[in-house]
């Protein structure tokens, strides 16, 4: 028998189980939502976070992790919480956007003065450039890095499967190691300053300079991929808890134009139209692919990430 929802309360507390770089993102959203809650409501409400892999985060939900709710790096990894029935099978559908209130992209940062000069995925196969990127099997951001580079390779002139295959082969016999979350690559490349450039997420890649130093230098590259972070209420755990109202309303809180400011203040790219203009100058355009390119994630999953698939093809620890 399900239990009986109940309101919130002065013991509420949400935990919002998220991937790797949203650490500062959801410092500075909780307190407003808290404050705005209060505001609505006259209740307090605290929120906890977890960060890590958005694929490991989304198994650990899996596991036990009682989040209230998921905002994780892609679609596939909130999928899985609803085929075992902890997200309710429509969860996309619930908000706007496809359930994703703000988007981001894969660039790259290099070292100061760009001393290998990489400016494009072609000069990622240079022999004496030494990539970062994180592990596809565990983070998110990996997966949207991969997508990236797949689709520079599909775009070159005469491209087949075979030659697509083999430019992600050489691209990752230049990545000496693979961290298990975005924010776990950024440390070796900043602060254990491993490799000569990092493949991450744009919001990453300000925040390393922000947090390190303005002389590591953002490269656009001439396609990337469009980065669709999604969230969702964790059905299963806010029933029972009886925390569902306030889950939702912590979600429908980020489509909101003061949330839409904090994510463009945090380098996400917001979806409000008006937030995105006036925040523009930060944002430079450039031509990106989208999952649909590769089916959706399901088919892209299957296709290079499971078990057999491409990226085990074509990568082997330690060689």
């Amino acid at each position: 028998m399900a239990a009986s929802p109940r309101p919130a309360s002065a013991a509420t507390t949400l935990l919002n189980v998220s991937y790797d770089p949203t650490r500062e993102l959801y410092r500075a959203i909780n307190p407003a939502f808290v404050a705005a809650w209060k505001a609505k409501t006259g209740e307090e409400i605290s929120i906890n976070q977890s960060h890590g892999g958005s694929g490991a985060q989304s198994r650990a939900v899996l596991e036990g992790l009682q989040a209230d709710v998921v905002t994780l790096a892609l679609a596939a990894d909130i999928d899985a919480l609803a085929k075992r029935g902890l997200v309710a099978a429509n969860w996309q559908t619930r908000l706007p956007d496809n359930a994703s209130p703000y988007t981001s992209t894969i660039v790259f940062l290099v070292r100061p003065g760009n001393p290998k000069r990489v400016h494009d995925w072609a000069d990622l196969l240079k022999p004496d450039v030494a990539v970062i990127t994180p592990n596809p099997k565990t983070s998110g951001g990996a997966r949207w890095n991969f997508l990236a580079a797949v689709t520079w390779a599909q775009r070159q002139p005469g491209a087949t499967e075979a030659t697509v295959e083999a430019f992600i082969r050489r691209l990752f016999h230049q990545v000496p190691v693979l961290d298990t979350g975005a924010r776990g690559a950024t440390n070796s490349f900043v602060q254990r300053e491993l490799g000569d450039v990092l493949l991450a997420w744009e919001n990453e890649a300000w925040l390393a300079r922000q947090e390190f130093g303005n002389a590591y230098e953002i490269v656009y590259p001439s396609v990337s991929v469009l980065a669709e972070p999604p969230v969702s209420v964790v059905d299963s755990v806010a029933g029972k808890k009886g925390t569902r109202d306030v889950a939702t309303a912590y979600l429908e809180f980020l489509y909101t134009q003061p949330a839409q400011e904090i994510i463009a203040k945090n380098f996400y790219r917001p979806r409000d139209a008006a937030v995105a203009r006036q925040y523009a100058d930060k944002f430079p355009a450039l031509p990106l692919s989208t999952i649909e390119d590769f089916g959706g994630w399901d088919r892209a999953q299957a296709k290079y990430f499971s078990d057999g698939g491409l990226f085990d093809r074509i990568f082997t620890p330690g060689k």
